[in-house]
């Protein structure tokens, strides 16, 4: 008996060395998460010209983010890459690999009350994520990982699983909780707000007590706290799945005081040159993060995507204007390209050819893919590197990144994107996003001004990438097309609908009668 329990615990030591010599092995991830961070925040000029070049326009000369020009010259950025254009909607698909319409969560989650919305569907997922959730970040513990996240969560409602990140598979979570937003990025401050309850709930950061009354800005926090644990992660040897989730740059707009002077003399009205400076801590934040993996010698085997959870919230213009995302019209929120169009810049932090997790998934270095991809193809590229296994029964609906990463074109890759938001709570109100191609389609559930009352714009983004000529009328055939596969797409995704307040019954979108023919008789 002795001999044989002295055989299993010795066959258990065999196992347990062999499955941390594998675990060691896997390459560490980081998700650097930028809120309300769009395509145009950056000195990094993501989009191209029409052969592909990259190409500056003013705002690249307004912002300053160098360590962000030193990812990408290592990696690959996107200039067609998708988010929802608000961001629980976003954070939840990049846990899941869904799309919004899908897993439910239409919109941004308050954390005290169902804010679907007058019209709003009464079954949208306001509860978000739970314990029962197939995550990344479940997948990636069970794969061997040390899973950290760091910064805003808003996964879930006050009082609900989803609002800890540890119940959604993360083991370490420092400043995540309910809210979306801190109510100061002040350390003085405490990162909260005086207020009475029960609005007190939103409005300070948790875990950070030792910064507090200290100059220490929020991001500077977080990123000393995200250092601090990758040094932990290495000592333990164990491969990481870092989450680092900034509050910046949502509001309020509060000025970085380390780059404001950086912003001074330019006639900017204070919030936007905030907003700037804000932009800049970020940057210095991926810089710090960068040197710290370098220091520790894991930069090699160590993964970084950059990337913001929905198109720019920067305080420089109407919403609907062509402004806060120039060249492109809207903001977060809106139903433009600049209320989704979000940066992604992905690198290996020390690029290294020889490298054999490098090997796996070979990254271009200095490339840009214009290929259109969205937050929900995170999930299975990580899955497929990691060699962690997706479970029966979840859809996913990214595809992977691999032959985009490797600045090669995808031939196969569908260049499609929806949005769905069927709400009325937020800048536009009650609508869908169908692009397919160049064509891109919104249809508004309840016709606005907005939509020249009309259910139906349609768009050219080849021709028209600011998005000023509706097309929906000259190009009836387009439109029709577009419809019938924009209805099909959201019955697939087994889409909730706004609610007409008359029959109480969900409002599906309309096809377009077909475009008259004259005959060729007459």
């Amino acid at each position: 008996m002795r001999l044989w329990v002295s055989c299993f615990l010795s066959l258990v030591a065999v196992v347990m060395s062999i499955s941390t010599a594998k675990a060691r092995e896997l390459p560490n991830i980081v998700i650097f998460l930028v809120d309300d961070m769009g395509v145009m925040d950056s000195s990094v000029p993501m989009l191209t010209d029409a052969i592909g070049r990259p190409q500056r326009h003013p705002l690249n000369d307004w912002y300053r983010t160098p360590n962000l020009q030193r990812l990408a010259d290592q990696g690959i950025r996107f200039s067609n890459f998708y988010a929802m254009s608000v961001c629980s909607p976003t954070r939840i698909s990049i846990m899941t690999g869904q799309n919004a319409a899908r897993h439910g969560t239409t919109n941004w989650i308050d954390p005290l009350q169902n804010n679907a919305g007058k019209q709003g569907p009464t079954d949208w997922n306001w509860l978000g994520l739970n314990r029962q959730s197939v995550t990344l970040a479940v997948l990636l513990r069970d794969r061997g990982y040390r899973t950290i996240h760091i910064g805003k969560g808003h996964f879930g409602p006050d009082q609900h699983e989803g609002a800890d990140p540890t119940h959604l598979g993360f083991e370490i979570n420092i400043a995540g909780a309910a809210w979306g937003q801190p109510g100061s990025y002040r350390g003085q401050s405490n990162y909260g707000r005086n207020r009475p309850a029960p609005n007190s709930i939103q409005q300070t950061v948790p875990h950070l007590e030792k910064y507090h009354g200290s100059d220490t800005f929020l991001t500077e926090a977080l990123t000393q706290e995200a250092c601090q644990q990758l040094e932990q992660s290495v000592a333990q040897q164990r491969p990481f799945f870092l989450h680092l989730a900034h509050y910046a740059v949502h509001s309020p707009f509060e000025a970085d005081a380390r780059f404001i002077d950086n912003y001074t003399q330019d006639g900017r009205s204070p919030e936007s040159r905030a907003f700037a400076s804000m932009i800049e801590g970020v940057d210095k934040s991926l810089g710090d993060l960068l040197d710290k993996l370098e220091e520790l010698h894991v930069a090699e085997e160590t993964l970084v995507f950059f990337l913001g959870d929905n198109g720019t919230d920067a305080p420089l213009g109407h919403q609907h204007a062509v402004a806060c995302a120039a060249p492109l019209r809207g903001k977060k929120g809106a139903h433009y390209e600049g209320g989704m169009r979000a940066p992604l810049v992905v690198a290996w932090a020390g690029p290294c050819s020889q490298q054999l997790c490098q090997q796996a998934l070979p990254i271009h270095a200095g490339a840009v893919q214009s290929q259109v991809a969205s937050v929900v193809d995170l999930f299975p590229t990580l899955l497929g590197l990691s060699e962690a296994q997706n479970p029966a029964g979840h859809i996913v609906d990214g595809r992977p990144l691999d032959r985009l990463l490797s600045g090669l074109p995808d031939p196969d890759r569908p260049q499609q994107f929806l949005m769905h938001y069927p709400h009325g709570v937020h800048r536009s109100s009650y609508f869908t996003v169908w692009r397919d191609g160049d064509w891109k389609l919104i249809y508004h559930y309840f016709p606005t001004q907005v939509s020249g009352n009309s259910n139906y714009q349609l768009f050219h983004l080849g021709q028209d990438p600011a998005e000023q000529y509706d097309l929906a009328t000259s190009h009836p055939d387009p439109l029709r097309k577009m419809v019938l596969e924009l209805q099909r797409q959201l019955a697939l995704h087994s889409a909730r609908y706004p609610i007409d307040l008359e029959t109480g019954e969900s409002v599906i979108p309309l096809v377009p009668p077909p475009a008259h023919r004259v005959p060729e008789s007459e």
